[in-house]
């Protein structure tokens, strides 16, 4: 199935608990070390969720849970459960970004970028209603058209970092794109399913590039999720080693880079995450108050209706 693709505004996305501080560590799902509490008068700390692959991840989850069957909204359930739990755990100021189609500005950039096809039609009928159960749950959200989810994120990080109240930002995926976003010990990437948290140091380790350089990265040993191949004959051992040398594709000479300056150039814009969607102004709009008056309803839909007792209980 290919996504339409549509013309509209950004939108957003949201996370859960606070990533340990400082370095690489393990943290099981729905546990929070040192979260903030929930009066709100400890540390800011903003939590940033990928709620497309949260989306994916719920769906293959449940399908081998269920044999193969596929709840109607099964995964979006699974999704709100996530961000309940988190809630629940101590996170009190995030964030949910989805992609509300496939397809971006990317696409026009590269014939080959992914694309909605393929997505299975059990799993695309839960992209919006994800959405609006996100809403109706009283969550900040940001569903994206022209941009996607990690430009969503890597913006909101952006935002987020510009405010002194803030201690530390958590973005919740594992997406080898969102490296790039993490900044010393106060913007971690948290992988949920690894049971891992990196820092900025933590990313050098994992790469062998700085945060600064995973575009480069990227575009050398390109990116199989995202459609885009890299260059030939560069691996994943050669481009750190290029990047530690020369620095950004800019800086390389021709002969290391195989000639194909225009194609890495390329493929660096396409790994290259947007900072400037609008999502919000102040951080406090991703605090999380409570659900909606509607929120009974969707849930009782999806056959979700412990979830409105759970949010009832978590509200400040």
């Amino acid at each position: 199935m290919r996504a339409t693709r549509r013309s509209g505004t950004v939108r957003t996305k949201i996370n859960g608990p606070r990533a340990a501080a400082g370095q690489r560590g393990e943290r099981p799902e729905g546990t929070a070390p040192g979260a903030e509490k929930a009066s709100g008068k400890g540390p800011m700390i903003v939590h940033l969720v990928d709620g497309t692959y949260e989306l994916f991840r719920h769906f293959y989850g449940l399908r081998r849970f269920h044999k193969g069957e596929d709840p109607p909204y099964g995964a979006v359930a699974g999704v709100l459960g996530t961000v309940i739990q988190m809630i629940e755990t101590g996170a009190t100021h995030l964030g949910v970004a989805t992609d509300h189609v496939i397809e971006s500005f990317r696409n026009d950039l590269y014939e080959g970028y992914k694309t909605g096809e393929g997505i299975e039609p059990a799993l695309w009928a839960q992209f919006h209603p994800l959405e609006e159960a996100l809403v109706a749950m009283g969550v900040a959200t940001w569903p994206m058209v022209e941009l996607e989810a990690d430009d969503a994120i890597a913006s909101a990080a952006r935002i987020a970092a510009e405010d002194p109240r803030v201690e530390k930002i958590s973005i919740w995926s594992p997406d080898k794109d969102l490296a790039q976003c993490v900044r010393g010990d106060r913007i971690v990437q948290v992988d949920r399913r690894g049971k891992k948290i990196l820092n900025e140091a933590g990313v050098k380790e994992k790469y062998g590039v700085p945060p600064m350089l995973i575009p480069d990265y990227l575009a050398l040993v390109g990116d199989a999720a995202d459609g885009y191949p890299g260059l030939p004959g560069i691996g994943a051992v050669g481009a750190a080693r290029l990047l530690a040398r020369y620095g950004g594709i800019e800086s390389m000479p021709d002969d290391a880079i195989r000639g194909a300056r225009a194609q890495a150039l390329l493929f660096k814009e396409l790994a290259t995450l947007r900072t400037d969607a609008p999502l919000f102004e102040d951080v406090e709009a991703l605090r999380w108050r409570g659900p909606t008056s509607g929120f009974e309803t969707i849930a009782t839909k999806m056959d979700a209706a412990r979830l409105v007792e759970r949010c009832r209980k978590a509200a400040p």
